[in-house]
């Protein structure tokens, strides 16, 4: 059954989802293709290869660096039919589901969104993916002959498998009335680890009091190598920018640590964060609800705790 995975590229690097995404295609049992739009550097094609793909199809038209919702169903419908593909998979992602819900349309697919696991196929082909934002799972069959699968972010394991793939340019005429709608503008989330993409998040609240001493979240997360997040009240007050949100309104994350400072754990935030493989709750109030989804509690005073973990980790390391 060959399967086509569509990989996503941020500055050139293929994105960790999109990894998992290979690594989950070729546990079904593969062939498997992966197909890079617009820019992405050759080298980052060919390590695709680790994880399963046996070639790469790069369509690196300037018009796809946009990420064109329109255009990328058009490319990926035609390499469908080219690689003779009943199988989409792609990562579950702001990009990747909406792109997924219009290739399922034009090729009359079957779709299921936020997959968990591999497909059970001893009478069917049946997935497990997350509904209730993670408070839930449904088993959903895909009985049409396409099937088009959005992979949540932790759900594959990145396994070395192979070598590098073989990369190949792919070619596919765009008419201008794929581009009638144009990005005028957009805001990218900055640092050294974006929140999207960390395997370790640390995310403080109000109980932080201030912007003014997000110095020590900071620090403990550069320490750790993660990304830094915030409640929905801390970005309404101005005191971290906007794409810091985590919640169910703003990022929702799986990181496998996820460190919440200061944050009470209203429902909305608590529905971000809850496919995060381990959560640590840091809070002077012990009836706190966020204890209650934490695996692990430290009730105290952030501003003690806080620099005296950072320095801890630090020496173990």
């Amino acid at each position: 059954m060959p399967i086509l995975v569509f990989v996503e590229s941020a500055e050139g690097k293929i994105k960790k989802t999109s990894l998992e995404a290979v690594a989950y295609a070729h546990a079904m049992g593969g062939p498997v293709t992966a197909i890079a739009l617009g820019a992405a550097e050759k080298s980052e094609l060919e390590n695709l290869g680790k994880y399963g793909a046996q070639k790469v199809l790069h369509a690196s038209d300037e018009k796809l660096n946009q990420g064109i919702i329109q255009a990328y169903a058009e490319v990926l419908v035609k390499a469908l039919q080219d690689e003779n593909a009943d199988v989409l998979v792609l990562a579950n992602s702001s990009l990747g589901t909406p792109v997924a819900a219009r290739v399922a349309a034009r090729t009359g697919a079957s779709l299921a969104t936020n997959v968990v696991s591999l497909p059970e196929t001893a009478s069917g082909f049946v997935v497990k993916k997350s509904i209730y934002t993670g408070k839930a799972f449904s088993f959903v069959e895909l009985s049409n002959k396409k099937k088009v699968i959005a992979l949540k972010k932790n759900a594959a394991e990145l396994k070395e498998v192979g070598g590098a793939a073989q990369v190949t340019p792919y070619t596919v005429q765009l008419p201008d009335a794929l581009f009638a709608v144009k990005i005028l503008s957009s805001e990218k989330a900055t640092g050294e680890v974006l929140l999207p993409e960390a395997n370790i998040v640390v995310s403080g609240g109000r109980g932080m009091k201030g912007p003014e001493h997000w110095g020590m979240l900071e620090g403990l997360a550069k320490t750790l190598h993660a990304a830094t997040g915030c409640s929905k009240p801390v970005s309404d007050m101005g005191w971290r920018p906007h794409h810091e949100h985590v919640g169910q309104t703003g990022v929702k994350v799986a990181p496998q640590l996820y460190i919440a400072v200061g944050i009470s754990g209203a429902i909305q935030h608590l529905a971000g964060v809850n496919s995060s493989k381990c959560i640590v709750v840091i809070n002077k109030d012990a009836e706190a609800p966020f204890f209650k989804a934490a695996d692990y509690g430290i009730v105290g005073d952030a501003f003690e705790i806080i620099p005296k973990l950072t320095e801890a980790i630090k020496a173990a390391k």
